[in-house]
């Protein structure tokens, strides 16, 4: 899943912000202070980027693996 670029209950805008929190968080920073400092009050769009799953990864690998795999 891509990150939404809109939040979906309240309608902000909110993917410009997703390259930095993931970075923040992954160099070891709670996302609580990363969200808080990125300004992100409501509990809706917390919940965008505390729930959000990159399967893009895991699905190119998928395709490639079965894409390659001779047909019978």
């Amino acid at each position: 899943m891509m990150f939404p670029i809109r939040c979906f209950s309240c309608g902000r805008v909110i993917a410009h912000k997703w390259d930095e929190y993931q970075r923040r968080v992954s160099e070891g920073e709670h996302p609580r202070d990363v969200l808080d400092s990125l300004g992100f009050k409501r509990y809706c769009c917390r919940r965008m980027f505390i729930s959000a799953v990159n399967v893009m990864d895991e699905l190119i690998e998928f395709h490639q693996k079965y894409s390659e795999a001779p047909s019978a």
